[in-house]
């Protein structure tokens, strides 16, 4: 240990020495003998002083090891009851260890230092550096698991050294507890036939037993290889419950039942569909269901086909690549109408906002819930930035009518308007950090939402009516039907007809995308009001310049997968300009998406469409975009437009790897 100690605090000064003779050697041979002289009584001085400070480092380390071995000395034996190291921290120099550590490490006290990271080659002692007592890792040896505790030493040497004495203490049989209560975690399960109305629609009783049942046996083959308790709830709801052993794998098996149930098909040709929400990490199962039934809500919201997971923080996807078919009740939106009407009576002041940069939707959308303020005699405004818009022709036209003079006011305004009989309602967007003014959505506590975006982890929470259904084309189309439960023919002005069919024609590139056929009997209700189709499509023409500038865009596009375009621009552009040419984009044969990005400040704006099997909306919502399968978009903050293309490429392989 001595010598050990003394090759730690001995610096390299053999070498020097060695210098200094030769020095006084060659002075000897030129017969310098004066200056020889010196040179040696020189050296000589020097050794001497070496050699007394030596003597003095090892006395003072010596008596710190001691100090450090006696704060790991056992009552028993004499014998640290933990292993033990001392080292030197920096490069990780061993400078004593005791019995139990040699045993456990293969340590031994020989001339040549070793280093820690010898015996422990992913062990840092960084943690001990910065001023912790714990490890924040654990350590394995061979079949055991450590918990690493420290402190630190400072030597009273000329060098300042610093000492880490390390302990080791052996919590396996702890962990193993600790990771099987883990394992053994209830998960909550809920699964629901999405569209069982419509599999079911003209059955007779027996071709409807013969559905439940073979929609029974698949759901209990998928779940017999979890070993859970699978129980029926409702006709079209099961609940189960498994432990979250079989979690992992069943996110591996990607919930090989969405896939499965397809192949399930009612006599008319439509192949079941089921939403799978499930609730982790709860305190106990009432936590966990109410997870899984948040878990349900969102993955219809979403358009269903998929499972959700949530946890105590945030929701996981999975699934929800295919298409979105209608399954919309009428009931709802009626049910819904009502209860807003209801509230709008009950409301002091009505605020309506949309997204940021509103376009035609979003300014339809509001405008016809204006007209059901008006017929319950409520005064309503519409917040928006007129500034920054993507329907500015339409918003003149709208503030040139007498009864919508004063309706468009800022952000600001409606918060000094704003009071506790004060209700907001949202169109057109489900996410708080879309919204025009989120000071105003955070002011007012009863918040209606009417939007029909595939809805977003961050969603507007709490609300009283919501009216969600991603199955709808427009927020336009689903104010429409609201109008029509509500409100006569004589009571809607024809310049708000005229705002809602141009949110239609807008979302559903006139009528060619997600179109069913409650959106032509919105459009058909919204023509005897007054709407004119010829009015609309003067709203969306472009000026000569902006023509060719979209014409412009399309140039610079590149193809990938043989059948997405992609245009990244690195000048700044117009979102009115991005999307039109992502439309266009889609005109091209053989392109099924297309995506047009462009810088705008400090960010990269993305405008994505589709019309085939590429769900732009799950593309572009790891990137922080939303939307549906076929309209979407992205924000990027803090990324270039190389940078920004990388990342949309990437996520665009994982939508078609996955």
């Amino acid at each position: 240990m001595k010598r050990k100690l003394g090759r730690l605090l001995r610096p390299g000064m053999g070498m020097y020495f060695c210098v200094m003779a030769a020095f006084c050697l060659a002075a000897l041979l030129e017969e310098h003998y004066w200056m020889a002289a010196a040179e040696a009584s020189v050296t000589l001085l020097v050794f001497m002083i070496y050699i007394m400070g030596r003597s003095n480092r090892n006395r003072r380390i010596q008596q710190y090891i001691q100090t450090a071995s006696n704060t790991m000395e056992a009552t028993g034996q004499g014998e640290s009851p933990l292993p033990a190291v001392l080292v030197r921290l920096g490069d990780g120099g061993i400078i004593w260890a005791n019995q139990r550590f040699s045993e456990l490490t293969g340590y031994a006290d020989t001339m040549i230092e070793q280093q820690l990271d010898e015996m422990l080659p992913d062990f840092s002692t960084d943690w001990l550096a910065a001023g912790k007592t714990e490890c924040p890792q654990d350590v394995t040896m061979g079949s055991r698991r450590y918990r690493v505790y420290g402190t630190t030493i400072r030597a009273e040497d000329n060098m300042g050294t610093m000492l880490g004495v390390l302990y080791f203490s052996d919590l396996t049989e702890l962990y193993q507890i600790r990771d099987e209560y883990i394992r053994s975690r209830p998960v909550v399960a809920i699964i629901l036939i999405d569209n069982y109305d419509e599999l079911t629609k003209n059955l007779t009783e027996s071709a409807v037993s013969t559905l439940n049942a073979r929609l029974g046996d698949t759901i209990t083959q998928w779940t017999d290889s979890y070993h859970g308790l699978l129980r029926k709830l409702e006709r079209n709801r099961y609940l189960f419950l498994f432990e979250k052993r079989d979690l992992q794998r069943a996110v591996e098996d990607k919930f090989s039942l969405l896939e499965r149930i397809h192949e399930i098909t009612s006599t008319s040709g439509i192949p079941a569909s089921i939403s799978i929400g499930l609730g982790v990490d709860g305190v106990g199962f009432d936590e966990n269901y109410t997870f899984a039934a948040l878990g349900i809500e969102m993955a219809l919201s979403r358009g269903g086909d998929q499972a959700v997971i949530k946890d105590r923080f945030n929701f996981s996807f999975y699934g929800g690549r295919n298409k979105e078919a209608d399954y919309r009740s009428k009931v709802r939106s009626r049910v819904t109408a009502n209860s807003l009407m209801e509230l709008i009576g009950q409301s002091g002041h009505v605020f309506i906002m949309g997204h940021k940069n509103a376009d035609l939707d979003a300014v339809g959308a509001a405008v016809g819930i204006c007209c059901l303020c008006r017929k319950k005699g409520k005064k309503a405004n519409i917040v928006i930035d007129l500034e920054k818009n993507a329907a500015g022709k339409l918003i003149e036209e709208i503030r040139a009518e007498p009864q919508y003079r004063e309706v468009f006011i800022s952000g600001q305004d409606a918060l000094l308007m704003a009071d506790n009989r004060s209700i907001l309602v949202v169109v057109d967007t489900n996410r708080p950090d879309q919204v025009e003014c989120l000071p105003l959505l955070e002011a007012i506590s009863k918040v209606c939402v009417v939007d029909h975006h595939r809805r977003a982890a961050d969603y507007i929470s709490p609300v009283v009516v919501n009216l969600h259904e991603t199955y709808a084309s427009s927020a336009a189309e689903l104010v429409t039907e609201i109008l029509l439960y509500t409100v006569e023919k004589k009571d809607v002005l024809p310049i708000e007809a005229k705002c809602l069919l141009a949110g239609i024609c807008l979302d559903t590139k006139f009528f060619n995308v997600r179109t069913g056929e409650r959106t032509f009997e919105a459009a058909a209700a919204l023509r005897r009001m007054g709407a004119d189709t010829t009015e609309v499509k003067r709203l969306l023409q472009n000026d000569f310049q902006d023509t060719m500038a979209k014409y412009q865009i399309i140039k610079s596009s590149r193809l990938y997968r043989q059948e997405i375009a992609i245009a990244a621009l690195n000048t700044p552009t117009t979102r009115i300009l991005a999307a039109q040419a992502a439309d266009e984009l889609l005109n091209i044969s053989g392109i099924t998406a297309s995506f047009v990005m462009y810088p705008d400040g400090d960010q990269i704006i993305i405008s994505a469409r589709s019309i085939g099997s590429a769900n732009v909306q799950m593309i572009l919502e790891p990137l922080g975009g939303g939307g549906n399968a076929a309209t979407a978009g992205a924000q990027m903050r803090g990324v270039t437009v190389k940078e920004a293309l990388d990342q949309l490429v990437g996520s665009i392989d994982k939508f078609y790897e996955g």
